[in-house]
This record gives C-alpha cells, structure tokens and sequence, in this order.
C-alpha cells in the first residue's frame, strides 16, 4: 500500500517543499530496505538439485510478480492525498513459494521500483525521491513480512497446509500494517496531520482486497502445487475481483466528493489574484474530473486575464479579449458561469467535462455555486492587491532613497550584514565609503536642485561600477557606501587591500569624467575611505566607522583615496562585541571546545600528559584560534568565568580517562591574572572534587613573567596550589626575562621549552644550546621538561640525543577533539607497554 499527495507541485527530484522530518523517514527507510536486501542475498539458499527454473529464473519470476501487483493498483482520495492499492500481498504469498525468502526483499526493491518509475513516467509523473521512498517502504514491509513467515514455516516450494496458511497469513498482515503504517506516517508529515485518519483510510479501503489478495494467493500456490496449468482459468476471476473492488471504492464517490468541494472552495482563500484562480483551476480539475478549465478575470483596468489548466496539471495564464456582453455558447460538455459580485463583473468560470461523461444538474449545481464562491474570493483578492500595493510603495521608500533610488542607511546595514552572515568567515570583503568634495558649495553656488542633480548623476555613475554580489547605498548628505563582496582570495594577504585600492582609484576616475551640473560645467571629485576585513570578523556598522576614519585621512591627506589604518584608531568596538558574544558563549555547551593535544615519552612512546587548548567556534565569525580572543577575555571582567569554564570542561575529560583505565595528567594554561584572584585555589579544589580527579592529575601552566612577579598575592596563591597537590610547569621557557634564580623561590614540575627554541634548534648551534641548557637544568632540578613545537623526525632525533625526555608537536599529534582523545591515549599506552619485556616470571622488567 503506497500514498502520495495529488497537491504536491512536482519537480525532478522531489527535494523542493518536502518536510524535514519526511526527509529523515524516506532515508531511514531507504536505508533499512538496502540493508534487508544485501543482507537477505547472503542468506544461505537451498533450492532443489533437479529445480527445472533454477535461481536465476526464480529470481526474475519473483521480481516480474512482485512488479506486476503494483502495476495493477486501485486509487482512491483521502483527506491528506490519493492513496494506491496493490495485489502486494497476493504476490508476496506467490514469491515466497516460488524463491527463497532471502530474495525476496531484494526482488521487491527491484521489482517495484521499475514498475513505479513506470506508472511514474506513463502517469503519476511522480518525483524520484517518492518513487523510492515508495519502493522502499515496499522493501522494508517485504522484509518485515519474510521475517515474520520463515519464522512460523518454510513456505519455499512446500504445499498451503494449515500451519503453513496461519504462517503466510501472519506474514501478510504483517506487510499490510507496515505499509499502511508508513503511508500513514508520510501522510502526516508531509501535511502536518496526525497520522491516524489517513492510516485509518488506508486500512477501510484496503481491508476488502487485503482479504481477497490472501485468498488468491493462497488460491495459486495451490494450483501451482496441483498444476500450474489450472493458472489459465485465474486471469478472467482476478479481473472480476478487480472489478468489485473498483465498484467498493467508487460507492464512497459522493460522500468523498462533497468532502472535496469543501476543500476546494475553502483553497480559495487566497490573497492574490493569481493564487485564487490558480487555486480555483486546480480545484475544479480535481472537484469535477474535468479535461479543461478556464478562469477569465476581468481586472481593474479593464483588461482580461484567463487562467487555463488541463488533466495533465499543467497551468498556464495569458492575457485574453474582453467579452462582448453576450453569453457564450455552452456546448453539452461544458458549463459556464459567470461571476458577479453585487453588480460588479469579476470574471468567468468555464468548465469542459469528458466527452464520454457530460454534467449532470448535480454538477450545475457544483459549478453554480463553486463559481460563486469564486467570485468572491477574486474580488477579495483584487481588493488586497490595491493595499499590497500601497504597503509596497511605503515599504519601498522605507528602505531606499528617494532623491537616488539607492538603498538608504537602514536598508545598507540590514543587508549588508545580511551578506557578510553569507560569506565564509574569513572572506574578504572590502567597503569604499565615497564623500563628494565641495558638495557644499555646490549648493550653495548653484542651489539645492543643482545639489540634487549632482547626487543623481554620482548614483548613475555608481550604479554602472556595481557588480554581482556588491550592494550600494546612499548613506545621507553626499556620503555614498560601496560593499564589494567579490574580494579575490589569493595567497598574498595584502591581495585583497591591492584589489580593494583599485576598485577605489577606478571609481574615483569615473566620477572624475566632467559634466554638466545646473549648466556649469564641472568635475566630481570624491575622496574614498576603504577598509578591508574578513567577513566574520565585524559587522556592517564597525566597516563603516573604519571607512569612515580611512575617508577623513583621504580628506586630511590631500589624495582621493585612503586604506583604513587600525594603528590610528583607538576606538574599535570589535573587542567590546567580541566580549559580548563571549558572555553568550559561556551560557552554552557546544561554542567553547576544547583540542586536546597528547606529550609522548621519546623514548618509549608512552602518553605523558595533554594539553588542553581552547577553540571557540563562534556562530558567525567561524573557528577563532586563543590568539583571536584570549588577550580581551585576559582583560576584561569575564576571566574568572572563563578560567572556571576551561578548567571544568578539561577535568571533565580527565574523569572520563579515570574510568577508562587511563592515569594522564591534564594540562591548562592559567592567566597572569588569575593568579591574583585569592579564590582561584578554593575554586580548582571544588571542581577536581566534583569531577573526583586526583590533584596531581591537573598541571597549571604558567608563564615565564608571571612566575617572575614579586607580588605577595601570587607567591601565596601558587603556595596553596602546591600544599593541594596540584602541579605547577612553566610555558614558553627561556622567552621571558628573568634570570633562573625564580626556580629557587617557585617550585615547580614541569618546564616547557618554547617551540622557537625547537624549531630551529636543528640549524641554529645558539637554538640547540638553549635547549640543551635547559634539558640540563631540569635534570639537575629534577623536574620534567617538555619539548613544544615538535614538526619534524629530525627535531625529534635531536631532541632525544639531547636527552629530552618528552615532546609535543604536530609530528607526532595535531590538537584533537575531546571524544578522540582517548583512543589515541589508550592506543599510545599499550603500545608502550608492548616495548617492555619480560625478564622473570613474576612480572620484573
């Protein structure tokens, strides 16, 4: 049992207005029926040795059956769509005598799959997504039902005994209730309904032939057990079967009908001209069975415009001769009307019926009252026109200029961040921010039209600079804004500012070209402000307060056009929106990520802890490294929260570790300023109780300076960090200032020698000679000491023979996410256990 919607518009793919959630169920169900028939083919199959067929032909049989059940469909409406019944069970029955059960859900997915592409193409011109969803659904009930038989009996090429029909008959009801139940479900979904008035008329109409499709294939597995031959007598009884259900469904004809007349006059509810009579055409087609309608609408000023739609769907509107006051001839199959409101003509409904069935006076009646009900809805949509109209007009010079046509300020900052929201985050975008030179003399000199005139010749001019995808506006006075969306992306950071200057200097020489203004003859000389940026990096507002100061230093600089330079504004607000977006993150789960990234053991490969790095994937700005963010956090108010954050969120991996057998200290970078909040140590001993991870599982990395303060505040701090058991390792070694003399007054566990120092350790002798002091110091220390940076082998093997213990780098792991830590961990463990032999029996290495 298959549905579909008679009112669907159609396209190719079926993909255009199809729910989300209908979406989910046809690939669902799609994917359950691919699994049933590649895993049904693989199912051991026991034919006879002396099979006269074979399972090739067995196969093909089942596929033409199980095809030819659903070519012989009854349809009938339901609220929600036409819903079509199958000889699908009766053709199960037969399929499971004549092949193996394992082949039957690859069979049904073959076989009606081609024959609803056939109806598809021949009629329903269905659209490919519902032709497989339908052949799908057919699959998934095929299997269900299989499952269900071989269960209870071995139906393959045995005889209908009792038990066997009881198993047969489990496995039908079984495919009547998925397929019903799944055209159900698409019902609803795609119409937004409960799903059970529409299961509920599924079943009503189908009950009769449910009953009929088991009898008869009960009915030729018997014969085919007997003799095939008798199947000769079947095709004169399976039409007459057929027939009687057509007859059981047409008895619902004329409640169904009048149901349907309430439908199509209430889809009259339109609120444009266009809708109603396009609304009206398909109802009539539908309400009537008619071959062609017609709906002439007589408009305001005095033209006519006809509406045609024929028995294929296919709609079409073009202008059309006023009549000429008579009536028009009415042929036997036709009936016209026309439609009038009070005195007022609004127009003609005609409507062709099948020649081989002319209207009845029931259906005058239908066409004298459908036309009525029209009649009204299209004088109701003339009258909404005329305040459409009205409300377009005043949104119209809302949003633009109306000396230039431009868009206006407003309408400039709606869409233009409506683009940058559009582009990727870090596209460049480049705004001109143009201001006519002497515009005020100009108005002065010559008078206000003049200065009106001189705006709408540089809106001309602008208007044939603009290109695809750039948005101009008219910002106020004689300020013009230009957003250039199409910014080439090369290699060269300083391409798109180049690209940028260009565009600048060309519109700057176009609006230079003389002209006549007012009868004076005169050159349009403008100075142009440009700024560049990423598109997620600001906002329309901010783009045009920097255009705005880069258009001032044109101004001050005595040229035409001038780049926006940041060094001389001390007023960005993209910290403090930056700052606000961040408060809004710390609110949610899923904005804050942590990239894990594993130290290995260079000797044994072993995991000697992982550092815990923050990533911010912000809505609109996209992945924002620390770089791009942690330097405002570090001054502004949000620190403590935003210390707290990390830390929870990296002791909640640890614990996760702990219960996988995994003993890896985590590592987070602290704030210079955290270490002068008193709380931060009553705060970390909280959350390690709270996630019950050890102390000494937690190091704090620090800076360099920071350890380097004489504050009292921090000695004590770092003081209570340690007595808690919490490690201490010190980040960025040897980049700071200080002497060593820290590492007497600060004890700490850990140093991180800086990636700089790494890097060029292998080229540099002054490079290596850092590293190699700073492995001696630790050891002499007894600390630990960590190698950042690592990329290459051959910094690894330097790092080793300088007798480093343990590295990080993207030589041997990139930072990861949190749920792929683990693994890499536990991988990295047992491996380095691997390393370890055995030297006696009781466990000694």
């Amino acid at each position: 049992m298959t549905s579909g919607s008679a009112d669907d518009s159609f396209d190719r793919l079926g993909v255009r207005g199809t729910p989300g959630r209908l979406l989910v169920l046809t690939a669902a169900v799609t994917l359950t029926a691919v699994v049933a028939a590649a895993v049904g083919l693989t199912l051991p199959a026991t034919l006879p040795a002396d099979d006269p067929l074979g399972g090739p032909a067995r196969f093909a049989i089942a596929v033409a059956v199980l095809g030819l059940a659903q070519l012989a469909r009854l349809r009938f409406r339901s609220a929600a769509g036409m819903v079509s019944i199958t000889w699908g069970e009766a053709a199960l029955i037969v399929c499971l005598y004549l092949a193996p059960a394992g082949w039957l859900p690859s069979a049904t997915l073959l076989g009606t799959g081609l024959a609803w592409t056939m109806l598809s193409l021949h009629n329903d011109r269905r659209p490919v997504l519902e032709i497989v969803r339908i052949a799908a659904s057919l699959t998934a009930a095929s299997a269900l039902a299989v499952s269900v038989t071989t269960a209870l009996g071995r139906p393959l090429l045995s005889p209908p005994t009792p038990m066997l029909s009881l198993a047969v008959l489990a496995g039908s009801v079984t495919y009547l209730l998925v397929t019903a139940w799944l055209g159900g479900v698409t019902l609803g979904l795609r119409h937004g309904l409960p799903i059970g008035p529409p299961l509920l008329a599924a079943l009503r109409g189908k009950l009769l032939m449910f009953v009929g499709n088991v009898a008869v294939g009960l009915v030729v597995v018997a014969l085919l057990e007997l003799d095939p031959r008798w199947l000769l007598l079947l095709p004169p009884l399976l039409w007459l079967l057929q027939q009687t259900y057509r007859y059981r469904l047409r008895s619902d004809l004329e409640r169904r009908t009048w149901r349907a007349f309430a439908e199509a006059t209430a889809a009259l509810n339109q609120l444009d001209e266009r809708g109603v009579a396009s609304a009206a055409v398909t109802g009539a087609l539908t309400l009537f069975n008619a071959e062609l309608v017609d709906v002439d609408v007589a408009r305001a000023d005095g033209r006519w415009h006809r509406y045609r739609g024929d028995a294929s769907g296919q709609l079409a509107d073009r202008e059309t001769v006023p009549p000429d006051g008579t009536e028009p001839d009415e042929h036997e199959h036709e009936l016209s009307r026309a439609l009038v409101v009070g005195d007022t003509p609004v127009g003609r409904l005609r409507v062709r019926f099948p020649r081989s069935a002319p209207p009845t006076a029931r259906e005058r009646d239908a066409v004298a009252a459908f036309g009525d009900a029209l009649a009204a809805a299209l004088h109701d949509a003339a009258t909404h026109r005329e305040l459409r109209l009205v409300t377009a007009r005043s949104s119209y010079e809302a949003v633009h200029d109306p000396l230039t046509g431009l868009v206006n300020r407003a309408a400039m900052l709606g869409k233009g961040d409506q683009s940058l929201r559009q582009l990727a985050h870090d596209h460049p975008v480049a705004l001109l921010l143009l201001d006519i030179n002497q515009f005020k003399e100009v108005n002065d000199t010559l008078g206000h039209a003049a200065g009106d005139q001189l705006l709408r010749l540089t809106a001309n001019r602008l208007e044939a600079l603009v290109r695809p995808g750039d948005l101009l506006g008219r910002l106020g006075g004689d300020e013009f804004a230009l957003l250039l969306t199409k910014v080439p992306v090369l290699g060269d950071r300083a391409a798109p500012m180049a690209h940028a200057l260009r565009q600048a200097r060309e519109v700057a020489e176009r609006l230079a070209a003389p002209t006549e203004v007012a009868g004076v003859r005169m050159s349009i000389e403008v100075s142009v402000g440009v700024v560049v940026a990423d598109a997620g990096t600001a906002d329309l507002t901010e783009l045009l307060r920097r255009a705005d100061i880069a258009m001032y230093q044109a101004k001050e600089g005595g040229g035409n056009v001038a780049a926006y330079d940041g060094t001389r504004d001390a007023a960005s607000t993209d910290q403090l929106a930056l700052l606000a977006e961040l408060r809004e993150a710390l609110t949610v789960d899923d904005q804050l990520v942590l990239a894990l990234q594993p130290a290995v053991d260079l000797t044994t490969g072993a995991p000697t802890g992982v550092e815990a790095l923050i990533r911010w994937q912000h809505p609109r700005r996209g992945w924002l490294n620390p770089a791009d963010f942690i330097r405002p956090v570090e001054n502004s108010e949000q620190l403590g929260t935003f210390t707290r954050y990390v830390l929870d969120k990296a002791l909640g991996v640890a614990a996760g570790w702990a219960r996988e057998g995994l003993d890896v200290p985590i590592s987070v970078n602290l704030s210079a300023r955290s270490l002068l909040d008193p709380r931060l140590p009553a705060e970390i001993a909280d959350a390690l109780r709270r996630h019950q991870v050890p102390p000494h599982r937690l190091v704090l990395e620090i800076t360099e300076t920071v350890v380097m303060s004489e504050l009292e505040i921090i000695d004590e701090v770092l003081a209570t960090l340690r007595s808690m058991g919490v490690q201490l390792a010190v980040d960025d070694f040897g980049t700071g200032f200080s002497s060593l003399t820290f590492l007497t007054r600060i004890a700490v566990d850990e140093l991180k020698v800086d990636r700089s120092f790494v890097i060029k350790m292998v080229d540099s002798p002054e490079a290596a000679a850092i590293v190699r002091t700073t492995v001696g110091l630790a050891h002499e220390l007894g600390l630990r000491v960590v190698a950042e940076g690592v990329e290459t082998a051959e910094q690894r093997m330097a790092l080793a023979e300088l007798g480093c213990t343990s590295a990080q780098g993207y030589h041997f792991f990139k930072p990861m996410p949190a749920d792929k830590i683990g693994a890499v961990l536990g991988s990295l463990r047992d491996s380095a256990e691997s390393n370890v032999f055995r030297l006696r029996a009781d466990g000694a290495s």
